[in-house]
């Protein structure tokens, strides 16, 4: 294979898997605010920050147990995508840990 072409393939391949974080979904077809409010209140989350990132919604929080929080949420669905929290751990340092739904 010619270096272009391996450059140009592997291009490909690295877009296709950042392509799974980001959302397309026309604005159109998104929820509401409110409606993303209105499940944080459900689901225990306490938002310090709400915004767009990579066209998904994204929730800065803390959940039920005060852990800080980091909700991936598709805007039209308002499914889950990742779930990321951030502990202290007993050294006083931080444990990251990563969910993400399937």
């Amino acid at each position: 294979m010619r270096p272009g072409l391996l450059t140009m393939a592997m291009l490909v391949v690295a877009g296709a898997a950042r392509a799974d974080d980001e959302c397309s979904v026309p604005m159109a077809d998104w929820q509401p605010r409110a409606a993303l409010e209105a499940l944080a209140a459900t689901e225990g989350w306490t938002i310090r920050r709400l915004h767009v990132d990579d066209g998904c919604y994204e929730i800065d929080g803390w959940d039920r147990d005060g852990v800080e929080v980091e909700v991936t949420l598709d805007p039209a669905t308002l499914e889950v995508i990742e779930i990321e929290t951030d502990r202290k751990n007993a050294r006083g340092g931080r444990d990251r840990t990563e969910k993400q739904k399937e």
